[in-house]
């Protein structure tokens, strides 16, 4: 099982996807790079050889503002 704050890209999904991982849980959703049901759905692809179960939207309010205050602390830092 696999835990995250936000959706995963796919390349992430792939990483997943190859190593098997059976479950897959994410709070934020990205609906421009998502591949876990925003933008797509690769973790649940029927023409692929493993598909993951998926949980989201867990604390999605609460991972989201851990990413606004990653990234903010991120532009100011230089």
């Amino acid at each position: 099982m696999l835990y995250i704050t936000i959706e995963p890209c796919s390349m992430c999904a792939g990483a997943i996807i190859h190593a098997r991982i059976a479950r897959v849980v994410f709070g934020a959703y990205e609906p421009r790079f998502g591949a876990a049901g925003s933008a797509n759905n690769l973790l649940q692809d029927s023409q692929l050889n493993h598909q993951v179960e998926v949980t989201s939207g867990v604390l999605a309010g609460e991972c989201g503002l851990i990413l606004k205050e990653f990234f903010r602390e991120r532009r100011t830092k230089k």
